[in-house]
């Protein structure tokens, strides 16, 4: 499974592609591998993941086909 970062995202995991040896069932899961790996997300304000384009929920299901990408916070004036 391909995950694709941007921003800070891309900075805390040290790379704009991740590839997951264990494949999470759900985006819960997603996301409690990446804060387990990379505890730098634990500092953001917040955490999205967008699923084949669209933000996606924690009960989400995951394929290993989806493009999956972690979306970091966004900060506008």
């Amino acid at each position: 499974m391909k995950v694709i970062a941007f921003g800070i995202a891309k900075e805390i995991i040290g790379q704009q592609y991740l590839n997951l040896e264990e494949q999470p069932s759900n985006v819960l899961e997603l996301k409690k591998q990446l804060l387990a790996r990379y505890p730098g997300f634990l500092e953001l304000a917040s955490l999205r993941i967008a699923v084949n384009e669209a933000y996606a929920e924690d009960d989400h299901l995951l394929n290993t086909t989806d493009e999956i990408v972690i979306i970091p916070p966004v900060s506008g004036g």
